[in-house]
C-alpha cells in the first residue's frame, strides 16, 4: 500500500521535472511557407534517457524516425523540409516525446506569410458623431498565421496619432470609433497589419465627418397601383429618422425589377420627394422596388454623402390590360380614333420625357387621359360586334 502511494506521488513529480529539463530550440519560430526547419530536443543527463529513445510528433502524428538525427546521447534534432502553410493560426505543435510517448517538451511552429497592404479603405458616419472604417486584407488575404491589422487615425494637421479600439469580430476587417471625433477638420486614416513575420502600411486617405455621412434606408417603403392605369405604380417612402437631427436634405433613388427578372433599373430623377411615380411598365407584371437615400449639404458641405443600403424589397403588380383581354379594336372607329390619335399626339412628348421619371409636371392631366384612352377602347370594343 505505502508503495502505491509512493508510486502516485512520484510520477508527477518525475513529469514537472522532465518539462522543466528539456527543451526544443528554436522555440516558436515562425516561418515562410515553403522553409526547412531543423530542430532539436536536449535533455538534461539527470533523466536518465538516451536521444536515440527519443521521437518526434507534429499536430499529434509521429514523424519518420528517417527525418530524426542523434546529435549526442542527450540531444534529438528532426528536419521538416517544405513546411506547409499552418493548420491553425495559433501555430502547429511540434513536440518531443520519451520512449513510453510521455512529453519532454513542445514548440509551436508559426509557417504563412508576412501581411500584404491592406486595400479599400473606406470610412463613414451615421450621426456625424462617429465613424465605421472598412478594409480588405491585400493579396489573396490569408497569412495562415494570426495577423493583427490596427486603424489609425489624426487630424491632418495637427494632433497626435490614435488608435481606434473598438473591433467587430463578427466584422474582421472594420473599427468603429464611437465618439471624440472634430468636424470641419479633416482626418489622415491609414491600417496596419503585423504579424510575426513582418507588417505592411495602407494607403492613407484624407476625410472630413461631413463628407461621409450615410443614412439607414428609406423606412415604410410601400407600392401601390394607381386606380385602373396598367403601366403604372406608386411609390411611397418615410425618410430616415437620422435627417431630422441634421441641417441637411437627401436625395433619392428607387430601382425596381420584374418578378422573373434579376436585372434592376435605377431611377437617379427622383429628387427631395418621398414619393415617385413609375410609368411605362408591363401590365398585369409583379414588380419589386426598393429605394435608397444620400444626405446632400450636411451644415453647408458642397459634396455629396454616401448612398445609404436599399431598403428591403417591397411587391406590387400593374392592372391587367382591358385591351389584351377583350382583343383588337375595331379599324373603323371613326371620330373616335381621330380624337385618340390627336390626343396621342399631344401627349407624345410628355411620354417620351417622363415615361421611367417621378416629373409631376402634368401628371393629374396625363392620368385623365390614359383613363379616358382605357375607357374609350372599352367602349369601341363593346359597339364594335354591331356595327355591319
Amino acid at each position: 500500500m505505502l508503495s502505491l502511494l509512493f508510486l502516485i506521488l512520484y510520477i508527477p513529480a518525475v513529469m514537472s521535472s522532465s518539462s522543466q529539463m528539456a527543451g526544443i530550440f528554436p522555440q516558436d519560430p515562425a516561418l515562410p511557407i515553403g522553409s526547412t526547419l531543423t530542430a532539436t530536443c536536449s535533455v538534461s543527463p539527470d533523466l536518465g534517457l538516451h536521444a536515440s529513445s527519443l521521437f518526434w510528433s507534429l499536430n499529434g502524428r509521429r514523424l519518420p524516425s528517417s527525418s530524426y538525427s542523434v546529435l549526442s546521447p542527450t540531444a534529438l534534432s528532426v528536419t521538416l523540409p517544405g513546411l506547409p502553410a499552418s493548420r491553425q493560426r495559433s501555430g502547429d505543435n511540434l513536440v518531443c516525446h520519451n520512449h513510453g510517448g510521455h512529453v519532454l517538451a513542445g514548440s509551436c511552429l508559426y509557417i504563412g506569410m508576412p501581411p500584404v497592404k491592406p486595400v479599400n479603405l473606406t470610412c463613414w458616419s451615421r450621426n456625424i458623431k462617429d465613424l465605421t472604417c472598412r478594409w480588405a486584407p491585400g493579396g489573396q488575404g490569408e497569412t495562415f498565421i494570426k495577423t493583427k491589422y490596427t486603424l489609425k487615425y489624426k487630424l491632418r494637421w495637427y494632433g497626435r496619432e490614435r488608435e481606434c479600439e473598438e473591433y467587430n469580430a463578427a466584422q474582421p476587417y472594420s473599427c468603429y470609433i464611437p465618439r471624440d471625433l472634430a468636424l470641419f477638420t479633416p482626418y489622415e486614416i491609414w491600417v496596419e497589419a503585423t504579424n510575426q513575420l513582418g507588417s505592411a502600411t495602407s494607403d492613407v486617405i484624407t476625410l472630413d465627418i461631413l463628407d461621409v455621412v450615410t443614412t439607414d434606408p428609406p423606412s415604410a417603403v410601400s407600392v401601390s397601383r394607381v386606380g385602373d392605369l396598367e403601366d403604372h405604380l406608386s411609390v411611397r417612402w418615410k425618410s430616415p429618422p437620422a435627417l431630422k437631427d441634421f441641417l441637411f436634405q437627401a436625395k433619392y433613388q428607387i430601382r425596381y425589377r420584374l418578378e422573373d427578372n434579376s436585372d434592376w433599373k435605377v431611377m437617379d430623377d427622383v429628387g427631395n420627394q418621398t414619393s415617385c411615380r413609375l410609368a411605362g411598365l408591363r401590365p398585369g407584371t409583379v414588380y419589386f422596388v426598393q429605394v435608397r437615400c444620400n444626405p446632400v449639404g450636411i451644415y453647408g458641405s458642397r459634396r455629396a454623402g454616401i448612398w445609404s443600403e436599399w431598403s428591403h424589397p417591397t411587391a406590387a403588380s400593374t392592372p391587367h390590360s382591358e385591351r389584351a383581354l377583350s382583343g383588337s379594336c375595331d379599324s373603323k372607329s371613326g371620330d373616335s380614333n381621330s380624337t385618340l390619335r390627336r390626343e396621342l399626339k399631344q401627349f407624345f412628348g410628355w411620354v417620351r420625357n417622363h415615361a421611367y421619371g417621378c416629373g409631376g409636371m402634368s401628371i393629374k392631366l396625363y392620368d385623365q387621359w390614359r383613363v379616358w384612352m382605357q375607357k374609350s377602347h372599352k367602349t369601341r370594343n363593346q359597339v364594335g360586334p354591331t356595327r355591319g
